[in-house]
């Protein structure tokens, strides 16, 4: 019996550091955007290519946040919200990370190769430039943010390139309403984290401190999330629709995104970046089910 609790507490400890280490909150979230671009793309859902995608593209956020917290073990060590992470606290070797950051990736691209070609090659890309650009370039410099939201922004279309195998138009829509989306997104954990990122050595803020001129190039970002999304409604975006039905609440949504980037300049508070971010969120999964259910209803 108490052989079979320690068992199970191992089992525990060892899911929760899965959890922990691959990001599992984040990976879900990009699952959802993967899944939301390919029933924008099918005429007809198969279900066996998306239950592949959503595996596929869980391993392949997990390898690279498996990487990425390889790399910055030892900053993750000067953070409050990372020193309790697996590698910084020894629960979890550097070959044992490596290990499975290796299996996920291999295990994800070749889930993805299996639907079609360019989705792996996509997801490679995503891979690469997180972990080999992104990672690297946050003691260096802001425009790491630019760089990691090139990753950040491939979910959505890979949905689409996982049905129709290929990339153009309506994919690239999709990459750049994600695309935009991720600074203001970002920079509202940055302004949160400031002084925790600064132990580290990393440069999140694009002006480098909380100030009105970060909170304004939040804002001047919501606003071209809000514009490339409502895009569709002009009928120029191919297959990519949006009805003027749809458009109105992710216009209403869009604009308390913005109320909240207004309130992010005038407060500048860590309360006001921590409501921005939380409606970002709100934003991004509300903005992509209604332009699903637009295409289905």
């Amino acid at each position: 019996m108490a052989q079979n609790v320690v068992t199970s507490k191992v089992s525990i400890s060892l899911l929760s550091d899965f959890k922990t280490i691959t990001k599992m909150g984040l990976s879900l979230s990009v699952v959802f955007s993967c899944l939301a671009g390919y029933l924008l793309a099918a005429d007809t859902i198969n279900y066996s290519v998306l239950s592949l995608l959503a595996i596929g593209g869980y391993c392949m956020v997990g390898a690279s946040n498996v990487f990425n917290q390889i790399i910055e073990r030892d900053l993750d060590a000067l953070m409050d919200r990372t020193k309790n992470r697996p590698l910084p606290m020894g629960r979890i070797s550097v070959t044992n990370a490596f290990i499975l950051g290796t299996l996920l990736t291999i295990i994800g691209l070749t889930i993805l190769y299996n639907i079609n070609p360019r989705t792996a090659m996509f997801a490679a890309v995503s891979i690469f430039i997180y972990t080999s650009i992104y990672t690297p370039l946050k003691q260096k410099t802001a425009l790491s943010v630019l760089a990691g939201a090139i990753p950040g922004a491939i979910p959505f279309m890979l949905g689409w390139v996982a049905f129709t195998g290929r990339f153009d138009l309506e994919p690239g829509i999709l990459f750049m309403m994600q695309f935009f989306w991720q600074f203001p997104h970002f920079w509202a954990i940055a302004w949160m984290l400031d002084e925790d990122y600064k132990r580290a050595g990393f440069k999140m803020l694009p002006t480098g401190a909380k100030d009105k001129g970060t909170a304004l190039q939040i804002i001047g970002y919501i606003c071209w999330t809000l514009i490339i999304s409502l895009v569709p409604i002009f009928s120029f975006t191919g297959s990519l629709e949006l009805s003027l039905y749809a458009a109105l609440p992710i216009l209403l949504i869009g604009m308390g995104f913005l109320y909240y980037g207004f309130k992010l300049f005038k407060n500048q508070t860590n309360i006001a970046a921590k409501k921005l971010m939380a409606v970002s969120i709100v934003y991004l999964m509300s903005m992509q089910l209604i332009y699903v259910l637009d295409k289905f209803i």
